[in-house]
């Protein structure tokens, strides 16, 4: 499974009104994450568990596979929240409920 998703988590679709996506998002979409302590984005896989589609407005549970995770080495915390994008545009918000990738989580002796 670590192979497949470095984390899991709680997304969130925008509705248009909020400056999210007018259309449904499916399986293996692939917007841009963005996490609060870098200015890097990096492509994240989402694979939404008990859904096949999400549509604006709705709140769904996914697991995440990051492309760079290289970049993000020891950051990563489970409660963290984050945003996901269309380019500039902020299309949800998410939060990291489970970590599955050891490598990304952020050591305790900080």
């Amino acid at each position: 499974m670590s192979n497949e998703v470095d984390f899991i988590a709680l997304l969130k679709y925008n509705t248009p009104e909020e400056g999210g996506r007018s259309v449904p998002a499916f399986p293996h979409y692939r917007p841009q994450v963005k996490f609060p302590f870098s200015t890097m984005q990096t492509s994240g896989r989402q694979i939404f568990i008990d859904k096949e589609i999400v549509y604006p407005g709705e709140v769904v549970k996914a697991k995440i596979k990051i492309i760079a995770t290289e970049f993000f080495q020891n950051c990563l915390e489970e409660g963290m929240n984050f945003d996901f994008r269309e380019g500039h545009k902020i299309i949800g918000t998410g939060q990291i409920i489970k970590i599955v990738n050891e490598t990304l989580k952020k050591s305790s002796t900080e």
